[in-house]
């Protein structure tokens, strides 16, 4: 209870607010009030951000018969990249996060982006999509206008579209499993039209599965980066028989992100290449 200093005149309504905020000191938050107060800062996002939450971990990749080349994807939280220890470590191509919504672009991204190409290695840029904030359209001119296009270098792969769970509130952003389809579509479309190639799409299949409805309409075209920290990507979403990438760990050496490219050097320079 607020406690009125000798001389201190409160009015009825003056007493009565002093009298709620004292209460609600020990009130419990609703859902909506807990998600707000739990959630990170906007911009903060970046590729497997859920996953472990969402999927757990369990083991490592064992050695199989296809060649696998390792590599790395990156985000403005990790700083400058010590990229010349991840090229003696074997890491030979790497992903940037360039943008996040309309709202976020990575101040760390011309060290992490342009220092992976300076060591030797093929890079690109993402997007972290956020749906409920504007239309795909819009998200994918903005991370092509922010250092997401493409040129045929033979060193600069696809715009990669990280579509994965929502750190800021409801896990498929508000939308249907149609609406989403349509979101994704305009944002793939318009990074086509831009810069001519296929964008590629990071996801979790659980993600997938539960806010696309398992759609498989988009295995024909876009190059599927799938996220499972375990001994194997597993059950991969409707529509692809393959995965092209593969986030297996977020606690691998020097940067925690570290993934496997399917197919030898070779393969990731023809993806560069288109």
């Amino acid at each position: 209870m607020p406690v009125l200093r000798p001389g201190t005149v409160r009015t009825p309504h003056a007493l009565l607010t002093a009298l709620l905020a004292a209460l609600s000191l020990t009130l419990p938050l609703t859902p909506a009030q807990a998600a707000t107060a739990t959630a990170p800062s906007r911009g903060s996002a970046h590729m497997g951000m859920g996953v472990f939450a969402h999927d757990g971990s369990s083991g490592s990749p064992t050695s199989g018969a296809v060649t696998q080349t390792e590599g790395v994807d990156v985000a403005g939280y990790q700083g400058n990249v010590a990229w010349s220890t991840l090229w003696s470590s074997g890491v030979r191509w790497a992903y940037t996060k360039a943008t996040e919504g309309t709202y976020y672009t990575n101040p760390y991204f011309a060290q992490q982006y342009n220092g992976s190409y300076d060591v030797g290695m093929i890079r690109g840029a993402y997007h972290f999509a956020t749906p409920d904030t504007t239309s795909g359209a819009t998200q994918a001119n903005y991370l092509v206008d922010h250092g997401g296009g493409w040129s045929k270098d033979g060193r600069t792969l696809p715009g990669a579209l990280d579509i994965e769970w929502n750190p800021y509130g409801a896990e498929c952003y508000g939308k249907s499993a149609s609406a989403m389809v349509g979101w994704i579509a305009d944002f793939l479309n318009t990074y086509k039209a831009r810069t001519g190639r296929d964008a590629v799409i990071y996801t979790a299949t659980s993600w997938w599965v539960d806010c696309t409805g398992n759609y498989g309409g988009f295995a024909a075209n876009n190059p599927l980066w799938i996220a499972r920290y375990a001994s194997d990507p597993g059950t991969l979403p409707a529509g692809w028989g393959y995965y092209t990438m593969w986030q297996y760990t977020s606690s691998g050496p020097t940067v925690g992100d570290h993934d496997k490219f399917n197919g030898a050097l070779d393969r990731v320079q023809a993806l560069a290449n288109g």
